[in-house]
């Protein structure tokens, strides 16, 4: 059995239900399913994929995106799914990283294609006609079988790209049973039935996207709105109208819907939850939902434990304020010292997650990975406390990590970009608190003496490597950086010097 067993279960009980709504398109369970094994079919054929080959995809929210998971799932394939909104140089690096053989994209991303080594560049297939091949072309020509031998749960399914902490990002790899499990612990988080409709607003190349509720409902036989991409508008207008009963919504979401001036009135009535996490989330933020009636339910992961791990559920208790919940039905949580041993209830200390959620490895890098998972444990570098009821509250962040607008922004990846530039001597990277953003960077540089290097010089170079969201909102010029006895940046003192702004 592999994961896409589900959807073809699915299709057999209820062929002509809704499985995904589009753009004004429906596919049904059975339209689904027969394009998953088309898909599959096509890439085997055409080109050769086979167990453990990667499939990247560079791409919006589409219904073929959900298929092209499935097809992989079938093959015993990897998928690569790629951040939109990294700058070009980003995503090469990831593709000849993953080693993809085929990369799946739409039009608007095509300038990766004559960024990447040609002796690495992957087949590309489009979504729309171009000099490539397009989906609906392709679909036609697959032949043969559509599955590869000795495929199973224990094969990977995913490599999704965490930013790195040491300034290159690390590829965790998710196998097919993580996402069984993690759609298991989503039944019990959302009370999920075959009779839910899930609203996706967040972009699918995140774990939020994908598996907090999206493959969830699919293995439920329940139906999934997708958009292409996150509009407070839009967002509104379909709960209204198309009534789902449960969307997730991250802090800069969340704050853009609920500042809308059509939230006061918006027609809330349809949604049985809506699900928040990947930052601490204000409480604020939650009232404003909660004030309209809706429970607000959080949950607490990461890309390595695909993301569910601890949470609150519908029916459950969420009267302590600003807690992540309790660890999941399927894994395991507890707070440890520097030393690895568990402390008592109050104490703050590192999360270590255990589970059959929890991430394979990191990509070719065995290093990370024994550095990353020990015993079995998956040590987060996330600090928590629990209570004597085993409730957890999340208090800092993994090491100096910020988070803008939903996205993980590590300053080690931008202090590695300005120590490229020739005038830059060493720099140090802070999140700032942003009233829209949740937090936005701030790099604090020291130039080569009696050089003319300017602020706006050094965006336009960091622009050239960098997501727009990663390139520090103000550029700070100082004499020296404090470090530690060993060197270190103490990045603390600097959100210090930073101050309130």
């Amino acid at each position: 059995m592999d994961l896409c067993s589900l959807i073809e279960r699915n299709a057999a009980f209820t062929p002509h239900k809704p499985a995904i709504h589009f753009e004004g398109t429906t596919l049904t369970y059975a339209e689904f399913s027969d394009r998953i094994a088309r898909m599959a079919r096509a890439l085997k054929s055409e080109f050769g994929v086979g167990r453990g080959d990667r499939v990247a995809i560079l791409s919006l929210n589409r219904p073929d995106y959900l298929v092209l998971l499935y097809a992989c799932a079938r093959l015993g394939a990897i998928l690569v799914p790629l951040n939109w909104r990294l700058a070009v140089a980003e995503q090469v690096f990831i593709l000849s990283d993953a080693a993809a053989k085929v990369l799946v994209l739409e039009q608007a991303f095509a300038p990766v294609l004559p960024a990447l080594p040609p002796e690495t560049a992957p087949v590309g297939i489009d979504f729309v006609p171009s000099n490539g091949l397009i989906i609906d072309e392709l679909l036609t020509r697959g032949r043969g079988d559509d599955r590869n031998p000795h495929i199973d749960l224990s094969c990977p399914l995913l490599i999704v790209y965490t930013s790195g902490t040491t300034g290159r990002p690390k590829g965790a790899v998710l196998r097919q049973e993580a996402l069984l499990w993690n759609g298991v612990m989503s039944q019990h988080m959302h009370g999920l039935t075959s009779d839910d409709h899930v609203l996706t607003v967040l972009p699918l190349f995140h774990v939020g996207g994908l598996n907090i509720q999206t493959t969830p409902a699919l293995h439920y036989g329940a139906t999934v709105t997708l958009h292409a991409r996150f509009t407070p508008d839009s967002t509104l207008a379909t709960i209204a109208a198309a009534r789902p009963t449960l969307t997730v919504l991250v802090p800069a979401t969340i704050q853009a819907v609920t500042e809308h001036p059509g939230w006061a009135t918006a027609d809330l009535s349809s949604l049985k939850a809506v699900a928040t996490g990947s930052s601490i989330v204000p409480p604020a933020l939650i009232d404003r939902i909660i004030a309209r009636g809706v429970p607000v339910l959080q949950v607490y992961g990461s890309t390595e434990t695909c993301p569910i791990a601890i949470y609150t559920r519908l029916g459950g208790d969420l009267s302590r304020t600003g807690s992540t919940g309790l660890p999941g039905l399927c894994c395991e949580a507890k707070i440890i010292d520097r030393d690895g041993d568990e402390l008592a209830a109050g104490v703050a200390g590192e999360i270590e997650v255990r589970g059959p959620n929890v991430f394979y490895e990191y990509w070719g890098n065995a290093k990370a990975t024994q550095q990353a998972i020990q015993d079995g444990w998956y040590r987060t570098g996330d600090i928590a406390r629990r209570d004597a009821e085993g409730y957890f509250w999340v208090l800092e962040r993994k090491n100096n990590m910020i988070i803008s607008g939903g996205e993980n922004v590590y300053p080690a990846e931008i202090e590695r970009v300005l120590g490229e530039h020739p005038d830059v001597v060493e720099c140090g990277v802070i999140g700032r608190p942003d009233p829209r953003w949740d937090e936005v960077p701030v790099a604090f540089v020291v130039k080569r003496q009696g050089c003319s290097l300017d602020a706006e010089t050094l965006r336009a170079h960091l622009q050239s490597q960098l997501a727009r969201f990663k390139v520090p909102r103000d550029i700070v010029f100082v004499d020296d950086l404090p470090r530690t006895a060993l060197g270190k940046v103490q990045h603390h003192v600097l959100r210090q010097i930073d101050g309130p702004k």
